[in-house]
């Protein structure tokens, strides 16, 4: 293992960079960018810092000029941690069992000392077309990063690999993450009498039953080969109310999530929750809220015929498959490249405590970053 790729990696796992919808436990990445475009502007390549809120930025470094190339992205920040729960400091890498551990070793700091070995082999090169590096903010709580990417309308590359845990297989395509809220407010009274009151519960129930046949209906109507578990998928995640078993529950929220297929529009799916919930609030005349919890993360699919995707097939030896889980791959697809997930660790290991990156897993991944530079910047093939 290279001297320099474990000494910028212990840098950046020693940076606390959590982001949480939990203001108290959510902290700024600054630190981890204003190293990174330290590591790259050194390399020669012109570095971008994107203010996207207080104490957040994303990280456009770009070596060579001109329109396409490839991009190298990855996110900075991490999810929280019981450090407790650790079997060594989630702050400092370790090195047991053929393994590195360490907080967001492998979801995903690891990616960027990988792109950094990669790239310095071809600081000096002639490049044709250029390699743009990515880092960015908030890919764990609200996507804020790659969003504020797309409202910019940059970067302009043609060919873009995202460095998420995949156990070095390439994923083209992955289901969307909705998570959804629903309240009812009815009204309290004994229950002795159930005319005194509309019991929120009741009503309740019978939203729960409508969204399971919406679930089952979606089920029927969507279908793709390409994914282990084949259909869009609605989980009825938690439900609160009510406060006592001789009250009329006055009040109940259902929060559920609910996992597109590309090629399922996520507004789409929400106009029709919305209406089916409206009609059982107008039979029941009772008050129903219905919300997104946060905006949501699309899906997103890379074309199985797309020259890129056979590009890191023929790379990698592996047929490009796809995942349940949720990355930034949509606002890159939005942008307009063929987006390949790709990346050393397992995603098994990832958002718990001992995150672990194989040692054997970084020199393959080394090696097909340096060929998908040399191949696209080097010599500038830009061909769909």
């Amino acid at each position: 293992m290279d001297k320099t790729f474990l000494q910028q990696l212990q840098q950046l796992i020693a940076l606390p960079s959590v982001s949480c919808t939990d203001s108290n436990i959510d902290q700024s990445n600054m630190a981890v960018i204003d190293l990174l475009a330290s590591w790259f502007s050194s390399m020669g390549f012109s570095c971008e810092i994107m203010p996207i809120a207080q104490g957040k930025a994303n990280l456009i470094a770009t070596l060579g000029t001109g329109s396409g190339g490839l991009v190298l992205a990855g996110h900075t920040d991490t999810v929280p941690c019981d450090k407790q729960l650790w079997a060594s400091d989630p702050f400092k890498v370790s090195e047991r069992n053929g393994n590195l551990y360490g907080l967001g070793i492998a979801d995903m700091k690891g990616f960027f000392p990988a792109v950094l070995n990669a790239a310095h082999a071809f600081s000096k090169s002639q490049l044709k077309a250029p390699l743009i590096v990515i880092a960015t903010c908030d890919e764990e709580s609200s996507m804020a990063g790659a969003k504020a990417l797309v409202e910019a309308d940059k970067p302009k590359g043609r060919f873009a690999v995202i460095g998420e845990p995949t156990s070095l297989k390439p994923i083209r395509l992955h289901k969307g993450v909705m998570m959804e809220r629903v309240k009812i407010m009815g009204r309290s009274g004994h229950s002795s009498d159930p005319s005194l009151g509309n019991n929120a519960l009741d009503a309740m129930s019978l939203v729960m039953s409508d969204l399971m046949q919406f679930r089952q209906e979606m089920q029927k109507k969507y279908h793709n080969d390409a994914f282990t578990i084949p259909y869009p998928t609605l989980n009825l995640g938690c439900i609160h109310g009510g406060d006592n078993p001789n009250r009329i529950c006055g009040q109940c929220e259902l929060q559920f999530d609910l996992r597109p297929l590309p090629n399922m529009d996520m507004d789409d799916i929400r106009q029709q929750i919305g209406q089916r919930i409206k009609k059982i609030a107008l039979e029941q005349q009772i008050e129903i809220t219905y919300e997104a919890i946060f905006e949501g993360t699309p899906p997103a699919e890379t074309p199985a015929n797309s020259p890129f995707v056979k590009m890191v097939e023929q790379l990698t030896k592996h047929q490009a498959g796809s995942v349940a889980f949720g990355t930034e791959a949509p606002y890159f697809r939005q942008l307009g490249m063929d987006t390949i997930i790709l990346g050393a660790g397992s995603i098994e290991t990832a958002h718990q405590p001992n995150e672990f990156l194989p040692i054997a897993n970084i020199s393959p991944l080394l090696l097909w970053l340096k060929q998908l530079i040399h191949h696209y910047c080097v010599q500038g093939h830009a061909s769909f």
